[in-house]
């Protein structure tokens, strides 16, 4: 009987171990099954409710959660911002730089180019237009035959004597010396039919040390000259400190070939201070006969007080 009754206890020890201990595997089993499961899928949500279901488990809980939140998050943000940011902005910046030379390099040239482009055309409009005038000038303009033959017949006459001033249309002009100035007036109204003289006048040419007469003659007796007027000058010389009348400011008169100058001749005398010789009555005619000062008409005359 002793035998039986220590083995039953044996035999119910073992099985109780047994049970125990698959319990206790199975346990172990259920609980290491879902803490992977747990913090691996849903490892921000399911942290307070493992803490309270199973508080046996807070070591394995947080360590996860800590190793999920802090690895993922932060070198995550850090990284992405940071990083990517500051490159991006500064590879702006670089190419941004690069292009606004270029642009300004680009521009520069084409305005260069422009104007350079520009000078050469205003350079050759400017010569052509110089060269232009110049073709009528070498090919001869052709003067008026009338006024042409009055001009040749002169200078055939007395040769270098005398100086064709201009030929055009109704005018006529001849310059000669002082000594020359008689005869040439009188073969202009005896052989040329110009019978009076319309007016004269006085130039002043103190830089030649000079005084121009200018008489303008015309015709009454011939009608193919009613519209010619011939212009015939001659020049004497100036003094610097004028005594009309006793200095060489002198011409000879042309009253005896042309009645009209009498009062003509007369005014070129007290303005300019001309004295014609042979002049009938060389007298003063607008101006007082004390009169002390320049001659009038002389540009190195002055107004005395003003």
């Amino acid at each position: 009987m002793s035998d039986k009754s220590e083995e039953p206890p044996a035999d119910t020890a073992k099985p109780t171990k047994s049970k125990e201990s698959t319990d206790t595997e199975a346990s172990k089993d259920t609980d290491t099954k879902p803490k992977p499961a747990t913090t691996k899928t849903i490892p921000a949500d399911t942290t307070p409710a493992t803490k309270s279901t199973k508080p046996e488990e807070p070591a394995d809980t947080k360590p996860a959660t800590s190793k999920t939140i802090p690895a993922d998050t932060k070198p995550a943000t850090t990284k992405d911002t940071t990083t990517d940011t500051k490159p991006a902005t500064s590879k702006t910046t670089t190419d941004t730089k690069p292009a606004t030379s270029k642009t300004t390099t680009d521009t520069t040239p084409a305005t260069s180019k422009t104007t350079t482009d520009t000078k050469p055309a205003t350079s050759k409009t400017s010569a052509d237009t110089k060269q232009s005038p110049a073709k009528p000038e070498s090919a001869q303009v052709e003067l008026p035959a009338f006024e042409k033959g009055i001009s040749e017949k002169i200078t055939k006459e007395f040769g270098d004597k005398v100086e064709v001033g201009f030929v055009k249309k109704d005018r006529v002009r001849i310059n000669t010396g002082r000594d020359n100035i008689h005869d040439v007036a009188v073969f202009i109204r005896d052989e040329l039919n110009y019978d009076h003289v319309e007016s004269v006048s006085g130039v002043d040419y103190p830089q030649d040390n000079e005084i121009e007469v200018v008489y303008h003659l015309g015709s009454y007796s011939d009608s193919s000259l009613e519209r010619q007027i011939l212009v015939l000058t001659t020049r004497a010389q100036r003094e610097t400190n004028p005594i009309p009348g006793k200095d060489a400011t002198r011409l000879p008169t042309l009253r005896d070939v042309f009645y009209s100058v009498e009062f003509h001749e007369r005014e070129i005398f007290e303005m300019f201070g001309v004295f014609f010789e042979g002049h009938p009555d060389n007298r003063r005619l607008l101006l007082p006969e004390d009169w002390a000062d320049l001659p009038p008409l002389r540009k190195d005359f002055a107004i005395k007080g003003r």
